[in-house]
């Protein structure tokens, strides 16, 4: 049977070649420099921990290079990180001293993504392997090169473990040993990864946070797609977006010869004209969620359809383009952080997607349909064939957020005495909570403020990473309640109140509700238990 072509007589567009690898010099000497799993295999294989941990084992001794672990997996494996500087860093303090942007950049946060592990490996290797400066003379980086451990060495066959990835043949899994999805629990942090991970964030800092992926989506012409953070809360979204984006886009092509693109899919991979669309803006992930911290976060997605090597070697580019922008824009950076420090509007708490102001042009690869069930290429579905050709299709791109719910900013939030288990995971984000004074005959308070009366619960049917979401109706209306000695206290004013309060934030679409932190005092008709003083009531 004739294959079909969709997608090429619906659109009258211009082909464009992809596909070929641009040659990434590294400079490195082989004799006295340790190569990763993928570059000895030639691009077949992926490391495993051991590989990871050698490789490190072999860089130690170099000057620039500080080694540690952020914590250990549940399976009791530690996590590597390694921090490079000239000079060298070994702490926290050391490294504000320097005055430098600190860049934390993670791979493997989903184990069978693995080119951005070997690609973090290979630029620790070889900015240490120049003789000339370059940007460890600038910022200061820290790598996590295997974050999901445990995952990584659950190997199994691509066929089983990542299904719409162009090799290597064993790859681990998505989720960690407890299966759960690490790029889903920077909120709620159950897992061991991300409380080590929240433990570094709260120590270092970083100016800037990279995660580093793979997509498992459409057919598209792009090497690399990318997102600023997603959420509108965020201070430095939308700087991120104008200011480093478009440089790195540009800079990709021009130096490296990688189309890029921000991060989506086809919205319908027949019909391409209905328009390609981002992700999630909830802080669950892990790119939204460094937003809501204040500071620059960048999702890297590589091309899963692209071969291994091609995935390495674009992320490689792209992680060393963004080290060197953010030494080029370390002062323009300072100023756009202390400007969302100090913004006193309200906390945009739900949201939706939105189209791009103007239309924009996604190049698609052609997919045939072969008419019969044979799956003819790696990672490509049974009964389809990549024919590496392009068209360039004009459509809305769905790359941005709008506000459908901003809470008023107040001063603070004030919890029950009892709210210990609430505590402890504000904590565990470094958000400073303190105490009123100890419980003494008449020492309460009293304070006026605002209390959200609860209309709903509505309780998701369907349980997600171990949970049924919660969400919350309701009105508020102003109060003076008294406050009882030894009540927690959290303070908007902080480098962090962002966070508590879209935490915090009865009716917040990736909060405390929504991942059961108070359930046991939900009801229809009641009252939240959290009392908030200062500001007005929400507004839609």
């Amino acid at each position: 049977m004739k294959p079909s072509v969709s997608v090429v007589t619906l659109f009258a567009a211009s082909l464009i070649l992809t596909g070929c690898t641009p040659t990434v010099s590294t400079g490195v000497n082989p004799a006295n420099a340790p190569r990763t799993r993928a570059e000895t295999t030639n691009y077949l294989e992926t490391s495993r921990y051991a590989d990871v941990a050698a490789f490190l084992d072999a860089l130690k001794g170099r000057p620039e290079l500080t080694f540690g672990s952020i914590g250990k997996t549940s399976e009791g494996r530690d996590i590597p990180y390694v921090v490079a500087s000239r000079p060298r860093v070994s702490t926290p303090e050391e490294a504000k001293r320097l005055g430098r942007p600190v860049v934390y950049v993670q791979g493997n946060i989903h184990a069978g993504e693995v080119e951005g592990k070997e690609a973090l490996l290979a630029v620790i290797r070889d900015l240490t392997s120049a003789s000339r400066p370059n940007v460890l003379d600038s910022v200061v980086l820290i790598a996590v090169p295997i974050y999901n451990a445990d995952g990584n060495e659950r190997f199994a066959s691509q066929e089983q473990n990542r299904r719409s990835q162009n090799g290597p043949e064993m790859v681990g899994v998505r989720e960690n040993a407890q299966g759960l999805d690490l790029n889903r629990d920077y909120i709620k942090a159950e897992a061991p990864e991300t409380r080590a991970s929240l433990a570094m964030f709260s120590a270092w800092n970083p100016d800037v946070f990279v995660d580093l992926h793979t997509t498992n989506g459409s057919y598209h012409g792009y090497a690399l797609t990318y997102a600023p953070p997603l959420n509108n809360a965020a201070p430095l979204a939308v700087w991120t977006r104008e200011s480093m984006m478009p440089t790195l886009r540009r800079r990709m092509q021009s130096r490296h010869g990688y189309p890029t693109f921000d991060y989506g899919d086809f919205i319908d991979n027949d019909t391409l004209s209905k328009g390609w669309a981002t992700f999630d803006s909830r802080p669950r992930f892990g790119t939204n969620y460094y937003g809501l911290r204040g500071k620059v976060a960048i999702l890297s997605e590589a091309y899963s359809h692209d071969p291994f090597e091609r995935r390495v070697k674009s992320t490689y580019a792209f992680v060393r383009e963004i080290l060197s922008l953010t030494g080029e824009l370390a002062p323009r950076m300072r100023e756009a952080v202390a400007a969302g420090n100090a913004s006193r509007e309200g906390i945009p708490i739900r949201s939706e997607m939105i189209a791009a102001p103007d239309s924009g042009s996604v190049v698609a690869e052609i997919v045939e349909r072969t008419g019969d069930s044979a799956r003819t290429q790696p990672g490509v579905p049974r009964g389809r064939r990549r024919t590496g050709r392009y068209v360039t299709v004009k459509m809305p791109v769905f790359d941005r957020f709008r506000p459908t719910l901003t809470a008023s900013r107040p001063t603070r939030y004030v919890l029950a005495p009892s709210d210990t288990q609430v505590v402890r995971v504000l904590r565990a984000h470094g958000i400073v909570v303190t105490r009123t004074g100890a419980a003494q005959p008449g020492a309460d308070v009293a304070a006026t403020g605002f209390v959200f009366a609860i209309d709903s619960v509505v309780t998701s049917p369907r349980p997600f990473q171990g949970h049924r979401e919660v969400r919350l109706t309701g009105t508020w209306r102003g109060e003076t309640r008294t406050v009882p000695p030894g009540s927690y206290v959290v303070d908007v004013e902080q480098p962090l109140g962002i966070l508590a309060a879209y935490m915090l934030e009865p009716q917040s679409d990736d909060g405390l509700v929504t991942w059961n932190f108070l359930d046991a005092q939900l009801k229809p008709g009641g009252l939240y238990p959290v009392f908030k003083i200062g500001g007005v009531p929400p507004t839609p």
